[in-house]
């Protein structure tokens, strides 16, 4: 059966009469409370509050969580005049059936999972992993694999992969300066580079720089005609598919560039993250006149692992390796930074956080909010807001190296819940842009589905016996 049977359609998927809210209730971190009463946080309860008339509130008096079978009602008694649920109507709903139940094996591998990453229509879903494979899965056909492809230039492992918007391309990189393309539209179902198809290299190298740099993290534009890079050599690289070469360099950072992405769909605003501990916003309609950051965003007292943004050019979140993820509203930024704070001999990829850093604070920290809970070692953990379609961007979500998911509200700070299962870190995780489905990948090797309800089947899943080994990216 297909998901979209299983869970309805743009309407029904609202109308379901239970719900199983995270298993998690603790209380909100210190640096988020219930009276945060920023841009952001009005904005999320407006994109996920009921109608008041299909809530039956006809005082209008706020009385939530509104119960599901109170709005049907409501939406059957035609109250809001309208005859169906808002966009609005539907988040309040959806949001409250998390992926939590499960999980149900998506594949398994003797190399650790790196990345976890559904389309933008959730029709497929890109698994990496470090032994050079990485495959594409049919969401709607039973995970069934789409596209087998064993890649090509890779050092140590596949750092990260992304999906072109039409879904024909996917590119992915390694620690090296070239990002391989694939053409994934083809009927070929095994793509073993230059010998089943060609993987065309992309090199990201300027002429004349001899020194060799590896690609942390690359993303394509939401027109599908430039790539994003983030780099070891404290750059950020942006490159032109059409005219097949780098367009942009950005001597971004001073050490290493862990993560960057395009804060729209314009493709002006680059968020950039970086171990100096930085989360930095570049315009590129201003760079060839000024030529540095538009701003810089500080409070991470370690260095910066992943970034992801909410797509309004507005709102970010990001992981740290002080055991953080913060949120970030670019209008708070600083010209220019104060020197790093923190300059212990402390290395994550195989230390514990320090117990005394932990209640440590930037003193001149601008973000909105900070989250806690999750471990940020090992690896470069990542983190996301979840989908606004179905949630409202209600919450944000993260991998761990303590083996587990991690979710929290957005607004409260509190974790609501927590997906215990792998043996290993989960570098990666996503949450379908749709449906209540959550994915999620680890170092022991297996890609695993969280759902609600969940399908027919018993949740099942082979662990295997890890590998120990010290990871680096």
């Amino acid at each position: 059966m297909s998901y979209r049977a299983r869970f309805g359609n743009d309407n029904s998927a609202c109308d379901s009469g239970n719900s199983a809210e995270g298993s998690g209730s603790s209380k909100g971190p210190d640096e988020v409370s219930n009276d945060f009463d920023h841009e952001i946080a009005q904005l999320t309860k407006h994109r996920s509050r009921p109608h008041r008339l299909l809530s039956g509130d006809m005082a209008g008096k706020s009385r939530l969580p509104v119960s599901t079978m109170k709005m049907l009602a409501g939406r059957e008694s035609n109250y809001s005049g309208r005859g169906r649920f808002s966009l609005a109507d539907c988040c309040h709903v959806l949001s409250r059936y998390l992926p939590i139940n499960g999980p149900w094996g998506v594949d398994q591998s003797r190399s650790p999972a790196y990345v976890s990453q559904f389309s933008n229509d959730g029709l497929a879903f890109v698994a990496g992993f470090q032994g050079g494979h990485i495959r594409i899965y049919n969401v709607e056909k039973g995970w069934k694999v789409q596209k087998d492809i064993l890649t090509k230039t890779l050092r140590w492992t596949i750092t990260d992969t992304s999906l072109s918007p039409d879904q024909r391309y996917l590119v992915y990189a390694s620690m090296t300066p070239v990002v391989n393309i694939v053409n994934v539209g083809s009927s070929t179902t095994v793509s073993v580079a230059n010998v089943m198809e060609v993987h065309e290299g992309l090199d990201f190298s300027i002429e004349g720089d001899e020194d060799e740099f590896g690609i942390f993290s690359v993303k394509f534009s939401t027109d599908g005609r430039e790539l994003v890079a983030a780099s070891s050599d404290a750059s950020i690289y942006v490159y032109d598919l059409q005219a097949n070469k780098v367009s942009l360099r950005i001597p971004a950072h001073q050490s290493d560039v862990n993560t960057v992405c395009f804060a729209d769909e314009t493709g002006h605003l680059i968020y950039s993250g970086s171990d100096d501990n930085l989360c930095k916003v570049w315009d590129r309609r201003c760079l060839m006149t000024y030529g540095q950051a538009s701003g810089v965003l500080m409070g991470h007292l370690e260095g910066v692992t992943f970034i992801d943004s909410r797509g309004d050019g507005r709102y970010l979140i990001s992981n740290g390796k002080d055991q953080t993820t913060k949120l970030w509203d670019i209008r708070k930024m600083s010209s220019r930074a104060i020197p790093r704070l923190t300059d212990r001999d402390w290395d994550y990829r195989w230390m514990e956080y320090p117990a005394h850093a932990r209640t440590l604070k930037h003193p001149n920290d601008q973000s909105l909010a900070t989250y806690r809970g999750h471990a940020v070692l090992r690896t470069l953990i990542r983190c996301y807001f979840s989908p606004a379609y179905s949630t409202g961007q209600k919450y944000i979500y993260t991998g761990s190296s303590d083996h587990s998911v991690y979710i929290y509200d957005l607004v409260t700070g509190a974790q609501v819940a927590k997906l215990d299962h792998h043996e290993g870190p989960v570098r990666d995780c996503s949450w379908h842009p749709l449906y209540p489905i959550l994915v999620s990948s680890s170092w022991d090797g297996t890609v695993a589905r969280w759902e609600f309800p969940g399908d027919d089947q018993v949740p099942t899943l082979v662990r295997p016996k890890i590998r120990r080994r010290r990871g680096f990216y």
